[in-house]
């Protein structure tokens, strides 16, 4: 499939509908495109032809999807089929760890979630969620040589100032510019994180069409996983779930904890389809698509808890703790017992 940079395919993992309304009407309609559990589409009976799956129209907007071939048993030991998503025969992200690689890109020595404490607590999110029983999840999915590690750290971080809004082409070239100086390392196993301030736009439909995206390029040639996260305090009725979160600094300042959401999900996918050729289902939605705003059962931030005092006073929610942390994050598809939205394996 061609993109409108060239070459380059991606997907738009976090599609959405955007509400006039508030967030809590945004969740319930976003449930809507969770599949039911144990739903495939792979070859229904011995010696008929194969179904075949649809890639995900945000792959490339505007251009028809393309079907792919569902793998119908086990390729290896790693790869387990019929859990409601499909094999296509790609490579899974194995590294024990996976490294993160942050851009921040825009102003973050500004004020509200454009600060120095959004880039720490996110920071600090990414270097306690390898080995969670969140992150665990993704060990149920593998390909032809071994499973998902389910461990991930920070491999690095760096600024671009800057107040350029973004374009498709020029994400590109602020994930190659990044390696190609040396400010980050080249690495074909991780993913790289472009994270803009809420003054920046994604010109290709950030807030409108999505909240984030993973996708995959040949940079300096070597394939390069890479991914964008806005700071949804541009457009909280869209991609945040509540406007003050566990974490949040202020009253009405949940960029952070949005952000944190949005990164949930796209690491989840960036790790078990990185070449959007792995897995996903008859519909074209990958693992986190299926459990898109889709929290399960929550808990209320309260005097003890780790929330921050404005999320305490918020009477904020929350699914699971980590890190000296209470997170508010969406469930994952598991790809075991038939498979299903869980927050731990």
């Amino acid at each position: 499939m061609r993109s409108p940079i060239g070459k380059m395919h991606y997907v738009f993992a976090f599609l959405l509908v955007i509400l006039t309304s508030n967030a809590l009407m945004a969740q319930e309609l976003l449930k809507q495109h969770v599949d039911n559990p144990g739903q495939t589409a792979a070859v229904d009976n011995p010696g008929q032809t194969p179904m075949k799956d649809t890639a995900a129209t945000g792959h490339v907007p505007g251009v028809l999807p393309q079907t792919m071939d569902a793998i119908p048993g086990p390729v290896g030991l790693a790869v387990v089929t019929g859990n409601g998503i499909n094999y296509h025969g790609g490579p899974v992200l194995k590294g024990n760890p996976v490294k993160f690689y942050v851009i921040w890109y825009g102003n973050w020595n500004g004020t509200g979630s454009n600060s120095a404490a959004t880039v720490s607590l996110v920071e600090h999110f990414i270097n306690t969620l390898g080995n969670t029983s969140y992150e665990k999840i993704a060990t149920t999915y593998g390909d032809s040589t071994g499973n998902v590690s389910g461990n991930v750290t920070l491999g690095g971080a760096v600024f671009v100032s800057s107040g350029t809004n973004l374009s498709d082409a020029l994400l590109l070239t602020t994930v190659k510019n990044a390696l190609t100086s040396g400010a980050l390392p080249t690495d074909s196993g991780g993913v790289y994180f472009v994270l803009s301030s809420s003054n920046i736009n994604e010109t290709s439909g950030f807030c409108t069409q999505y909240c984030g995206f993973h996708t995959h390029a040949t940079i300096n040639g070597v394939d390069i996983k890479y991914a964008f996260v806005g700071n949804p305090d541009r457009c909280p009725s869209a991609c945040e779930i509540q406007t003050t979160g566990p974490n949040s600094p202020a009253t009405g300042v949940g960029g952070a904890d949005g952000m944190i959401d949005v990164f949930a999900h796209e690491q989840f996918e960036a790790i078990t389809d990185p070449d959007l050729n792995a897995w996903f289902d008859s519909s074209g939605q990958e693992d986190s698509d299926k459990c898109n705003f889709n929290f399960g059962a929550t808990n209320t931030c309260v005097a003890g808890s780790l929330c921050s005092p404005a999320g305490i006073a918020a009477h904020a929610k929350w699914n699971v703790s980590f890190g000296s942390n209470d997170w508010m994050i969406q469930q994952q598809w598991k790809n075991s017992g038939g498979g299903g939205c869980v927050l731990h394996l």
